[in-house]
């Protein structure tokens, strides 16, 4: 009896996450959607969102960060920086990486619980730089990632593919870890709970996601302002946009929180002390009230990148923002398309390389509508 009770209440459970998603869905016409091979075989989903008018030579690579997925950067405008960049003239790609929502399956051979960070540094980033670049016959892209989606740009920009990158910008992506007691709790709390595989943390996502603006949930200032972002975003937000941890991926971010570090998965390579020998430009942004990024931190990263063209911006009612910003809050507030995307694009702008028929004639046969 206590067997079908539990078959019942998860037969409820899925009917309820399947209604919650339809109803939660987003309603702007779909990017294109592309694949890109990793070199062991991997395929990496890949939305394609084009420039109403194409201005600008190099593609834009937005890249999101721990738990999440495109919807990051690719929501209903005014929220989504894809839209944003794509009416100012960029040719925008929108990754997942591995593991991750169209990305998930793996190839015969590899485990989704083996992901670790070193894999998307190594495999995931390459592959998105070479996507973009055929389809647009560029020389380099730029690279915008929130979180993790920053971190992982951070990693790249030191490897094989760095002089394909024309800039890097940085979202709420924190090369040192706060000494914050709650924040290791959590972490040390989602590796005992991700065992054996990982967390699939979207199903309680969903479940919750209707309520959301109605209640506030427990220890959800670590993650964003609640008081900056509307509870009808809210709902879509965790409807849409959350996405599963791989185990090693969670054991990975623990031994950065422990150890106050930002290295590959084995401890070899130290991608915090690469920072000083980046010489591409680099935008650093944050929240004034991030707790997963707090602006102190950023200060000191800001100091650390060796790059002679670097900007450092935290957005927050100091420098006249309508509200202080969280971490998820970067994304969705509600005055980033005034504030957030204007000083993107504004940066971007200043660093591109204008379109024109010279470009169109050296770029060959790369397909662009």
């Amino acid at each position: 009896m206590l067997v079908l009770a539990v078959i019942a209440l998860g037969v409820l459970n899925l009917l309820w996450i399947l209604s919650v998603r339809w109803w939660y869905r987003l309603r702007t016409p779909p990017p294109e959607l592309l694949k890109a091979r990793c070199q062991d075989g991997w395929e990496l989903t890949v939305y394609l969102r084009r420039a109403a008018k194409r201005r600008f030579e190099e593609p834009v690579l937005l890249c999101h960060g721990l738990a999440a997925n495109r919807y990051t950067f690719d929501f209903e405008p005014p929220y989504s920086l894809a839209h944003a960049l794509a009416e100012a003239g960029f040719d925008c790609f929108i990754v997942e990486w591995r593991g991750i929502g169209g990305s998930r399956p793996p190839p015969r051979g590899r485990r989704w619980p083996d992901v670790t960070v070193d894999d998307i540094v190594a495999q995931d980033g390459p592959a998105l730089i070479e996507l973009a670049l055929a389809r647009t016959g560029a020389r380099r892209a730029f690279w915008v990632g929130h979180s993790l989606g920053g971190l992982v740009g951070y990693a790249v920009a030191q490897g094989t593919h760095a002089d394909k990158l024309a800039g890097l910008l940085a979202l709420g992506s924190p090369v040192f870890f706060p000494p914050d007691r709650l924040i290791r709790q959590l972490i040390h709390m989602g590796n005992h709970v991700s065992w054996p595989r990982g967390l699939r943390n979207e199903w309680l996502s969903r479940t919750l996601a209707p309520f959301l603006g109605y209640v506030t949930l427990p220890l959800s200032d670590v993650i964003i302002n609640p008081k900056h972002i509307p509870p009808s975003i809210q709902r879509k937000v965790y409807a849409n946009m959350m996405a599963s941890m791989s185990r090693n991926v969670l054991r990975q971010f623990r031994d950065w929180i422990d150890h106050d570090a930002f290295r590959s998965f084995d401890g070899s390579v130290d991608w915090r002390a690469g920072l000083s020998r980046l010489t591409l430009p680099v935008l650093v942004m944050g929240g004034s009230q991030d707790r997963l990024a707090p602006p102190k931190n950023l200060r000191a990263q800001y100091e650390l990148i060796g790059s002679g063209d670097k900007k450092l911006h935290i957005f927050g009612c100091e420098r006249g923002d309508k509200m202080d910003y969280g971490h998820g809050d970067l994304l969705f507030g509600t005055g980033v398309a005034q504030e957030v995307h204007v000083e993107v694009r504004t940066w971007l702008e200043a660093h591109a390389t204008p379109w024109s028929e010279d470009s169109a004639a050296s770029a060959g046969n790369a397909p662009h509508a």
